[in-house]
């Protein structure tokens, strides 16, 4: 989404998402639509606004001397003024009422109407993925390339699972089947969902005697059909949430291929280690080649941590495993589930979107806000109400003796429980003054209310105080797009240090995560208007780090189909190293869950996934399954346990190493014994040129604060392709008594600035661990 909740409500939007094609009788195929650049500055002073300058410049260009029956019938039309994206209008005009146009004081430039297309989950165009250059075109979309999603299941009727524009030709590596179950059959499966199973006996084991709801892989819940179309849905117009985000769907992968396993179920706390091992299993051995799973187990050990383990068999086999992060922050650190050292951990962000209402009061003055009401209310000229008897908004009591109108609501209580008691008081709208990021990122709006930023407070309440009648009106079902600042890390999304391997810096990337847009099963409720009109729709918006992390199994997809040589750990290190720390105002992300502060890797990893520049890394980190296991040797566990992860005897653990060839770096102190004695921690790391031949790296760091931080070399020589050179990054660092976390960078610069290796740099306490 991606709404500054710091700072005013941005005031430039992209004026095109306001314009439709008009339809207009066949007599004006003469005429066009133009979009109008006006220097405001340059209004005659005899206008008291610019939207009757424009509407008199429009009036005037019309042609003297009509050609044609046609331009005799009618005449010029204004269709839009703007004054926020930029200055100017839109009208309905022929050629040479044009060129009379361009000769009025003040005219800048005209062009054509376009026709306008939005991604309704718009992550694709937010992470710049486009058909012309980059990811797309190099992997064909993600073609033959398998995503196994582990989740609640498929609803298989969706469009965003259809086949169209798909080869006929299943790659030969697939081993999978479509299996039948309680209404799903064979025939359900296609060139697109190539497969489909359940898997129960965990679920059933637990709970004798149960009865599943849905004994099939076919979703009752809509989590697993919103992650796999995220990941790879195929290409679907005219979707939106009702009426928000209209446009086409489409999946990171849109020509992926899709393989659905159920393991979660609604019955009996459905969500069994068993359950979730055979779905992956299962995965792995059908021929998948990313494994999507937006879940996780916490408070778990590696080796008791089914994902981990199972995660482990993949990456023998080069899959890549895409994990979410977990959903418990912003409170702390070392909330973070999924910390696994060979898996990809993702955090979510928000996007450059608002959904938005506005509010237009009976001065003229308006005034736009966040809403996601899921229906087209009317709300025209009702008396607004402030008055600090009520302000709060929490007691029904109260609430019930308040004058009929809409209510404004101030920030001192949580929105949830004031949205709850307008309820039950059956007051009719609300203003709510807030900039609570939980708002704008759950997006569960229930009632006709708009949320606005404490910074239009004051106007809306002299407005609503000092005038002889205040009167408001709301309209809903907007969409805006290009919010700035965008992304910033999540409020909800989980902090590392990881738990059960506090050693590697997790999470590993951030995607975006806040109300995604994607397929959802028509008979599960979407939306909500009071406490009991629930609503259906084929697709839904929702917020987590399941949803973040789909676009990062899809970013994998494209990859494998791109690079097909490069290992799981590569694909992971692309990834990585080409994730940008900066948002769209070239500044560092925020945390929308710290203060709105510069984000730490502890929340964002490395960065904002960044598709294209990963398809170009110059540099990667590899890393074999013999390295994971010298980790593993390196740790306090067992024998037994070590083998509980790999399975196998044949491993050597007699080069047990903590430092793994990893693409970022963290140091950990125990803030329980702070000294003021500086501590060093050396790193060894290999890298592989993957450019175009020779190639001359130097090294660029940014040291976290109160650590110092040397490279040796400084400069690296590669002269081919696939070269390797190693290095070291040694850390000086003194422990924080306030248990305060520092971080910084290493930058590996192609000599020609054609690539930037970045790995981040972090200092922080140690958490507890998992053993």
């Amino acid at each position: 989404m991606g709404i500054n909740c710091g700072s005013p409500l941005p005031c430039i939007f992209y004026v095109q998402f306001f314009l439709l094609a008009l339809h207009v009788h066949t007599c004006l195929a003469e005429r066009s639509t133009y979009i109008v650049h006006m220097d405001k500055s340059l209004m005659p002073k005899l206008f008291t606004s610019h939207q009757q300058w424009y509407s008199s410049i429009v009036d005037s260009c019309k042609t003297e001397t009509p050609t044609s029956f046609e331009s005799r019938s009618f005449s010029p039309s204004l269709l839009y003024t703007y004054d926020n994206a930029f200055h100017g209008f839109s009208a309905v005009l022929s050629v040479d009422e044009l060129e009379n146009l361009k000769r009025s004081p003040g005219f800048v430039s005209a062009y054509n109407d376009k026709s306008v297309t939005l991604d309704t989950t718009h992550t694709t165009q937010f992470l710049s993925l486009n058909p012309s250059t980059g990811l797309w075109p190099a992997s064909n979309y993600g073609e033959d390339v398998i995503v196994g999603v582990i989740d609640t299941g498929i609803w298989p009727e969706s469009y965003s699972f259809r086949d169209d524009g798909l080869t006929k030709n299943i790659p030969d590596k697939w081993k999978g089947t479509c299996e039948v179950g309680q209404e799903f059959n064979a025939s359900m499966c296609n060139n697109k969902l190539i497969g489909a199973r359940y898997f129960n006996k965990g679920v059933m084991a637990a709970n004798p005697g149960v009865t599943l709801n849905m004994n099939s892989a076919r979703d009752t819940e809509g989590h697993g059909t919103h992650t796999s179309s995220t990941a790879a849905g195929n290409f679907v117009d005219g979707v939106s949430y009702f009426g928000y985000a209209k446009g086409t769907a489409r999946g990171v992968a849109p020509r992926s291929r899709v393989a659905i396993y159920k393991v979660l179920w609604e019955e009996g706390k459905g969500r069994y280690a068993s359950d979730v091992l055979a779905g992956m299993d299962q995965a792995i051995a059908d021929g998948v080649d990313v494994i999507s799973i937006s879940m996780g187990f916490d408070g778990t050990p590696l080796y008791e941590d089914p994902i981990a383990i199972a995660s482990f068999a993949a990456m023998e086999k080069n899959v890549v495993v895409s994990t979410s992060a977990g959903n418990e922050g912003p409170d702390g650190l070392g909330t973070l589930h999924n910390g696994i050292p060979w898996v990809l951990t993702v955090a979510a962000g928000t996007i450059d979107r608002l959904f938005a209402g506005t509010l237009t009061f009976g001065d003229g003055l308006t005034i736009t806000g966040f809403t996601l009401l899921p229906a087209n209310a009317i709300v025209e000229k009702l008396p607004l109400i402030y008055n600090k008897t009520f302000s709060a908004c929490n007691s029904t009591k109260l609430l019930k003796s308040a004058p009929m109108g809409i209510i404004i609501c101030d920030d001192s209580h949580a929105i949830r429980g004031q949205m709850l008691r307008l309820i039950e008081s059956q007051v009719l709208g609300a203003v709510f003054i807030d900039k609570d990021p939980e708002v704008f990122e759950d997006g569960i709006v229930t009632f006709p209310l708009v949320v606005v930023s404490p910074d239009d407070a004051s106007t809306l309440i002299n407005y609503a105080t000092t005038s002889a009648k205040p009167s408001v009106s709301m309209k809903f079902q907007q969409t805006f797009i290009g919010t700035k600042p965008a992304p910033a890390a999540a409020y909800y999304t989980s902090r590392g240090p990881s738990p059960s391997y506090p050693g590697i810096l997790k999470p590993d990337i951030m995607a975006p995560g806040s109300l995604v847009l994607a397929a959802w099963p028509p008979n599960v409720a979407a939306g909500r208007i009071g406490s009991n009109v629930m609503l259906p729709s084929d697709y839904n918006l929702i917020s987590g780090t399941s949803m973040a992390c789909p676009h990062a199994s899809g970013v994998a997809a494209l990859l494998k189909g791109a690079h097909p040589e490069w290992s799981a750990a590569a694909i992971r290190s692309a990834l990585m190293t080409t994730a940008n720390p900066l948002d769209n105002t070239q500044n560092p992300i925020l945390d929308n869950g710290d203060s709105f502060n510069f984000a730490s890797p502890l929340a964002m990893g490395a960065g904002q996934i960044d598709p294209n520049s990963a398809l170009e890394p110059g540099l990667i980190y590899d890393a074999t399954p013999q390295d994971y296991v010298n980790l593993l040797c390196s740790t306090n566990f067992t024998r037994k346990q070590i083998l509980a992860i790999t399975r196998s005897h044949a491993y050597d653990c007699s080069n047990p190493s903590s430092d793994l060839n990893y693409p970022s770096f963290i140091v950990l102190y125990d803030r329980r014994h702070h000294t003021k004695q500086l501590r060093v921690r050396k790193f060894q790391r290999m890298v592989t040129n993957v450019g175009d031949g020779a190639a001359k790296y130097k090294a660029s760091v940014t040291a976290p604060k109160g650590s110092t931080v040397r490279v040796s070399p400084e400069i690296l020589f590669f002269s081919e392709t696939y070269q390797k050179q190693s290095y070291t990054l040694t850390i000086t660092y003194k422990g924080q008594k306030k248990g305060n976390v520092s971080f910084g960078e290493l930058v590996w610069v192609e000599e020609n600035e054609k690539y930037n290796v970045r790995s981040p740099i972090v200092v922080s306490p140690l958490v507890p661990v998992f053993e």
